[in-house]
């Protein structure tokens, strides 16, 4: 009965580290942690320098989320795939310029409900 009940601890541990879908991948070296929830994310100002930017999404939510970076004329300029609840995930973008930006959740109502922020790209 012991030697079950270890078994079964040890199951039950492997499986927890494992995680759901992509949320055991670790982040990648470099890149910026931004966790998604109803309706915000955090950090919701970020500074990041030119070039190619990658963002860790980590859905902390109960629903799907997704970032969008739009340019000051609201010109989308890249949207990462929807990440499910519990997932995580890397979004790069390639050449991103000097500038300022606004990233928003494109999801339905996501961005009305506050879900949005601003990227100032140095």
């Amino acid at each position: 009965m012991k030697t079950l009940t270890a078994a079964a601890l040890v199951a039950v541990a492997l499986l927890a580290a494992c995680g759901g879908g992509s949320s055991g991948s670790s982040q990648p070296a470099g890149s910026h942690a931004v966790t998604m929830t109803e309706f915000k994310f955090d950090p919701s100002t970020m500074s990041v320098p030119a070039g190619s930017v990658t963002f860790w999404l980590v859905n902390s939510g109960s629903t799907a989320h997704d970032m969008s970076i739009k340019d000051s004329s609201g010109k989308t300029i890249a949207t990462s795939e929807l990440v499910s609840s519990g997932d995580s995930k890397a979004f790069t973008v390639s050449n991103l310029a000097a500038g300022n930006y606004t990233f928003i959740c494109t999801q339905p109502g996501h961005e009305a409900s506050g879900m949005k922020g601003t990227l100032t790209v140095t």
